[in-house]
């Protein structure tokens, strides 16, 4: 079973940075893409940034390109999430998803992680 847990989020300042982890176990994720996504209050979720597991391509939002990094460490199965120049329109839960390359469905997800940044 895939199992998927965040962790490295907080409370930050405007401009300053945070990096958010995804530990992932239950199989092997060569096959898979593994993502990152925010659902601000009151708002729906959105896609942040995706990253293939194989080939390392990765695929950002508009909102946070230039500003966010994605990561994976496959040796510790890890996925990053490097965010600089944090806005306060940053704010939301974080969620780390994966889905299997050859679909288009997310099927799994983290219980995600609280990230506040404060003007």
């Amino acid at each position: 079973q895939v199992q998927l847990v965040e962790s490295g989020g907080g409370l930050v300042q405007a401009g300053g940075s945070l990096r958010l982890s995804c530990a992932a176990s239950g199989r092997t994720f060569s096959s898979y893409d593994m993502g990152w996504f925010r659902q601000a209050p009151g708002k729906e979720r959105e896609f942040v940034a995706t990253i293939n597991w194989s080939n390392d391509n990765t695929y950002y939002a508009d909102s946070v390109k230039g500003r966010f990094t994605i990561s994976r460490d496959t040796a510790k199965n890890t996925v990053y999430l490097q965010m600089n120049s944090l806005k306060p329109e940053d704010t939301a839960v974080y969620s780390c998803a994966a889905k299997q390359r050859s679909g288009s469905r997310w099927n799994y997800w983290g219980q995600g992680t609280q990230v506040t940044v404060s003007s």
